[in-house]
């Protein structure tokens, strides 16, 4: 997710005092969540535990790879469930 807007001093000093605004930007799978501040725009994701951690590169590459499995997966179960359901 790219960032199309830059944190000003204003919107860092107002994250470090009173925290972030986090919103949900991106539902990966069933658990694993990406948000995005309302304010500074800093991006985190949830963790093996549900923790909020940086969203590095390394992370943005492995939840991309676990959207991509996820979606095959839920597509591969949907079409499963429907060729049951004529038969």
């Amino acid at each position: 997710m790219k960032n199309t807007h830059k944190p000003n001093l204003a919107s860092k000093f107002f994250c470090s005092v009173f925290g972030h605004n986090f919103f949900l930007s991106k539902k990966v799978t069933y658990h694993v969540k990406e948000f995005t501040c309302k304010s500074c725009q800093k991006q985190v994701t949830t963790d093996v535990n549900g923790n909020l951690i940086d969203l590095t590169p390394k992370f943005q590459e492995i939840n991309s790879v676990l959207e991509r499995i996820h979606n095959k997966r839920k597509i591969r179960l949907q079409e499963k469930q429907h060729v049951s359901s004529i038969i």
